[in-house]
């Protein structure tokens, strides 16, 4: 387990700051109150075995006692390196995107099953939607009673997504809490 270099860390920020915005600077700076220190810690992101670990650090203070071979996970997974060398956020950040989401949409109850069978969003799909959403922009998917279902990228301008027919998609699948039983041995 080691810190992120230059282009890791760009690599990740790029990315977080693509679904919450401003907001990253919550993330960054968020107190940790873990381990025996009466001061508040910080969180920190941590890279081992191509995967990102958002980890207090007190928390990697005391992994450094476990050999690198034998640490199989720390804190929270919020994404991976692929082969290619991109990075890719996995399902595990939903919780950190969701606290500090810059764009959310929102699922009527009949929809819900299809977007965690991993499908895109529907324009007939919609509930509700943030304005002012741009395409390319990350968004965070919620159910009518604001549990977190996963996140995508908006395929639509929020305008557009008004005068779009019932079949249009809204929102491109990137993660869903779904995936836990889809691909429990992979996470």
């Amino acid at each position: 387990m080691r810190p992120l270099d230059e282009t890791e860390t760009t690599a990740v920020f790029e990315k977080l700051f693509k679904f919450v915005g401003n907001n990253l600077k919550n993330i960054v700076e968020n107190p940790s109150h873990e381990g025996p220190d009466s001061n508040p810690g910080r969180y920190c992101f941590r890279l081992h075995k191509n995967k990102i670990y958002y980890v207090s650090e007190a928390l990697v203070k005391r992994a450094t006692n476990v050999a690198r071979p034998n640490l199989v996970s720390l804190g929270t997974c919020i994404g991976k390196y692929t082969h290619g060398g991109s990075f890719h956020l996995t399902v595990q950040a939903l919780n950190l995107l969701a606290a500090n989401a810059k764009h959310k949409v929102w699922l009527k109850p009949q929809s819900e099953m299809s977007f965690l069978y991993g499908n895109h969003v529907l324009k007939s799909a919609l509930g509700r939607i943030t304005e002012n959403i741009a395409a390319g922009d990350g968004v965070v998917v919620f159910s009518m009673s604001d549990v977190p279902l996963g996140f995508g990228i908006a395929a639509k301008f929020t305008q557009d997504c008004r005068k779009l027919d019932p079949n249009g998609i809204v929102v491109l699948h990137q993660g869903d809490i779904g995936e836990y039983l889809r691909m429990e041995d992979e996470l």
